[in-house]
């Protein structure tokens, strides 16, 4: 997602009354402004993607410790449409045939044959995909294909 596009969405937010989508893109707009102001640098899509990635994963750990408390339904449920909203913005992931076909190319490439390069291909596949790709698929694929 890049930057416009968020200052966008938050706009659209505001028009449409959504509060929860609302909040969530407020909280990414925030943390990317505190990378711009600490940082004193320019925003990039990147940063923009990693933002949201790492509010998946806080806002997933809070679901699942709601979850285990046994707190409050409406805040279990306002997390999970957060999480959910979040990973709508996300770029889609490369998973199955696409990422069968892309270990195939890199392992060629690279001329990876023993689990030792492991590592390297999915070093190569991350700088691929920007990091969206089904990892635990990648990595069950390339053990089977490794010896």
């Amino acid at each position: 997602m890049k930057y416009d596009e968020l200052k966008d969405e938050i706009k659209a937010a505001m028009k449409a009354k959504d509060k929860v989508r609302l909040s969530i893109l407020r909280q990414v707009h925030g943390e990317i402004k505190n990378i711009e102001v600490n940082e004193r640098r320019d925003i990039e899509d990147a940063d923009v993607d990693a933002m949201i990635k790492r509010l998946i994963k806080q806002t997933r750990e809070t679901l699942d410790g709601s979850i285990k408390a046994g707190n409050d339904q409406e805040r279990t449920d306002m997390l999970s449409e957060q999480v959910a909203i979040l990973e709508g913005y996300l770029p889609k992931q490369v998973t199955g045939d696409k990422l069968t076909a892309l270990i195939g190319e890199v392992l060629a490439e690279m001329g990876a044959s023993t689990k030792k390069d492991m590592g390297r291909v999915m070093g190569a596949l991350t700088q691929k995909t920007s990091g969206n790709f089904d990892k635990a698929a990648a990595a069950k694929e390339l053990g089977q294909r490794l010896a």
